[in-house]
């Protein structure tokens, strides 16, 4: 019998890790090995677990997602990482596979699906749930740069320029002129709207 794929869960749902584990739990290849509620605990735990293949959340505290599978991708390069989020937003998308997740995926995909996705990962292969692939391609990527996202992030809070500022370490006239230039990128009339947008396209 082959050596069973050893699987590291990171999502901050205790109920949700659960689900996941006795789910696959029940495919005789697939074994869990480890389970975290952090994104700051993943690059530790798959080590002093060996984990060939990361189940990781996108918005979970300490690190997101998206930013553990490029830690995952630099620091252990033999671990691959599968998104697997309630978030199916084609940006997100764009961006876990620029970290180098090797796969993204619903959480309301079927069981058996969910498993094989895990099987093809661990071959080497990248599994992107297909509406969101043609979504992806539809929608085009962020127009946003970096410092557009950063002060947008910090304004999905309803904060002040003045709070934004102080949190990014600009002036608030420079926060002015990235609001500014991200409010027409996104076609919103304000910058809660421009958040709101973004967010839901998965740009920040």
């Amino acid at each position: 019998m082959s050596t069973p794929i050893r699987l590291l869960l990171a999502d901050d749902q205790a109920l949700v890790r659960g689900a996941l584990a006795a789910l696959l739990g029940l495919e005789s290849d697939l074994v869990v090995v480890a389970q975290v509620g952090r994104g700051d605990e993943v690059v530790a735990a798959a080590a002093a677990s060996a984990a060939d293949v990361c189940l990781l959340d996108i918005e979970m505290p300490g690190a997101d997602g998206i930013e553990v599978a490029r830690l995952l991708k630099s620091e252990l390069p033999q671990t691959r990482s599968l998104i697997v989020t309630t978030f199916g937003r084609p940006g997100y998308l764009r961006r876990a596979v620029e970290a180098g997740a090797s796969g993204f995926v619903v959480k309301d995909t079927p069981a058996a699906e969910l498993a094989d996705a895990v099987r093809r990962v661990h071959a080497g292969l990248r599994v992107i749930d297909p509406t969101l692939a043609t979504e992806s391609l539809t929608d085009g990527d962020s127009p946003l740069t970096d410092r557009e996202r950063e002060v947008l992030r910090a304004a999905l809070s309803g904060a002040t320029v003045a709070t934004i500022a102080g949190q990014v370490h600009l002036s608030a006239g420079t926060v002015r002129n990235y609001l500014s230039s991200a409010i027409g990128k996104t076609g919103a009339n304000t910058r809660a709207e421009a958040a709101a947008t973004a967010q839901r396209r998965g740009w920040l």
